[in-house]
Parts: structure tokens; sequence; C-alpha cells
């Protein structure tokens, strides 16, 4: 669990964190029903926040420290480290049951920016880069919204539920 009240790359983590319906996570910087990202804030103040929740996947750190870095949790500026669930895999509109109270609505991948690249120098290329067929790969966790509020802590679990078919793949947002 982590989050921010002022801009920065990586975020502390807590003992637990509150999200708050319709804003995010409670007291960090991207908290709100309007983007608070720099710049999507720069494209158009007024777009909706569908960032509110940065969630990554703990084996993504196993995999990057294979090729020599080492990430921790809040390192990339997530909210909520999972473990076990195939987050890349969701499609829009899935929806995440953490802990007791809380529901994140999957909105899409994160979309990874060369700051990362000025936390570890190299960084950028594991976790964006294109297939074999061209395809751009994103692997720098997904984004969501939270549709009901509630306190979570490391440990807590999350149940998924998958929407209606035909799913949508996650793409960046």
């Amino acid at each position: 669990m982590s989050s921010n009240r002022e801009y920065s790359f990586t975020k502390p983590t807590r003992p637990s964190i509150r999200l708050l319906a319709g804003l995010g996570v409670e007291g960090d910087v991207h908290a709100g029903t309007t983007v608070k990202h720099r710049s999507r804030v720069a494209q158009d103040p007024t777009q909706p926040n569908l960032r509110q929740v940065h969630l990554m996947h703990q084996e993504l750190f196993t995999e990057v420290a294979e090729h020599g870095f080492e990430v921790l949790p809040g390192d990339l500026g997530e909210n909520i480290t999972t473990t076990g669930l195939d987050l890349l895999a969701l499609p829009v509109g899935a929806v995440l049951r953490i802990g007791p109270d809380a529901v994140v609505e999957v909105t899409g991948l994160r979309n990874p920016c060369a700051q990362i690249d000025r936390f570890q120098d190299g960084l950028l290329k594991q976790l964006v880069h294109q297939d074999a067929t061209g395809t751009v790969v994103r692997k720098a966790g997904i984004m969501g919204v939270v549709t009901a509020g509630g306190e979570i802590q490391p440990g807590d679990s999350i149940a998924v539920e998958l929407p209606p078919q035909p799913w949508t793949a996650l793409d960046r947002v």
C-alpha cells in the first residue's frame, strides 16, 4: 500500500490506505474526479480521472530483477501491489473487490513514461516494448476508479468479477 500527498515518482509504503469512492486514494496527489497526472492536466484538465488507483503485480519486480533491476512496492508510483493476480489480462470494466469494503473498476493500462529511466536507467525497456508482431506491450500495471470506498491493507484478499462478454482488452489510459 502506497500513497503520497506530493508529486514524486515513488510513493512511500503505508500500513494501510483508504480508498474513497469516485476520488481514489485518500491523501494521494492523484486523487480526484478529474485528471491529476501533469501531462493529462496540460492536455485537458476537465477529463475524468480514470487513473485514481494504480495497481501493479509483485511478479513484475521478480521479472525485472532477473535483468538486474531492484524494484520494491511503491517505487514505480503504484498504490497497490498484488500477488498471484494476472492484472494485465483483465478486461476493461473488471471489478476488483479489495478487502472487506473497497471496490475498484479497471479502466486500462498504465502508460509508462521516461521518469522510469530516471529512477533506474534502462528499466523503461523492461516495462514497455514491442513484441515480435510489433504490438506495444505495457507491463507497468493497471489503473482503475474507486466505486466503493474502504480501508485496505497488505494481505487483504482481492476478488475479481469479470464484466459481460465480449470483453474489451486493456489499453493505455
